[in-house]
């Protein structure tokens, strides 16, 4: 059953998250930031009104409509949104991926609310005149750090990242469907340089797969949105939040 405070604990994950993005570069962020994954970690799946879904309860919820009957693998539920964060919740089919991206200037924090995530991180790294990109790349390459790969649950503390680390991850749902809250600060803005880049390994396995030993310097490149991925909307079912 969901918790009796759970609509003033929603609450106050949003009004945490604006006085700590409010002002990123102050001196008391970092302890702004260590409260809100505080906050975050006590959030629970029905406290926000969700369950676990199967396939045919993704397909009733009415999120693929715009794709003639097709449900979208990822659905986002919107929560709230200003100018410094924005907050949701997406939703992810069994065996869903959301590729490698990139959030450009942005810190965000994850939290899983139900299923099993893995999630794979990675940071840029300047350029290397002495390291040229692999000859079959068809596209913009980066070098980058692939810091880690690990599984997340219910039961594990908030994924972080940062402008410098770990601001590159693929998330993959295992095992089933699983849902997480998202926070982004300040949020994706195409038209103030934070559009949304994807990326695929240029050498050895795929992101959702098992790498060698991490962390380790990789190559991506640039490519458009699978054409596989997209994501659907949903409302957003839990307590209201009033900012």
């Amino acid at each position: 059953m969901p918790r009796d405070n759970m609509a003033s604990l929603i609450q106050r994950v949003a009004r945490q998250a604006r006085i700590t993005f409010r002002s990123p570069a102050g001196p008391a962020f970092g302890e702004n930031l260590h409260r809100l994954q505080q906050l975050l970690d006590e959030v629970r799946a029905e406290d926000l009104h969700l369950a676990p879904r199967g396939p045919s309860a993704a397909a009733a919820a009415g999120g693929g409509l715009p794709w003639a009957g097709v449900v979208p693998p990822v659905s986002y539920m919107h929560i709230c949104e200003t100018e410094s964060f924005s907050m949701g919740v997406f939703l992810l089919r069994s065996g869903a991926c959301i590729p490698l991206h990139d959030h450009p200037g942005m810190n965000g924090m994850l939290k899983v609310l139900y299923g099993t995530l893995r999630i794979a991180c990675m940071d840029t790294l300047p350029p290397a005149a002495a390291a040229p990109p692999p000859a079959a790349a068809a596209g913009p390459c980066h070098r980058a750090l692939f810091r880690s790969r690990q599984h997340y649950t219910p039961a594990s503390p908030p994924c972080l990242l940062s402008p410098h680390t770990d601001n590159l991850h693929q998330i993959d749902a295992v095992d089933g469907p699983a849902a997480f809250l998202d926070i982004l600060a300040p949020p994706y803005d195409p038209q103030h340089g934070r559009d949304c880049h994807y990326y695929r390994l240029l050498e050895g396995p795929p992101a959702g797969a098992e790498p060698p030993g991490l962390p380790r310097e990789v190559w991506l490149m640039e490519t458009p949105q699978a054409a596989d991925f997209w994501c659907g909307g949903e409302p957003y079912p839990g307590p209201r939040v009033c900012l």
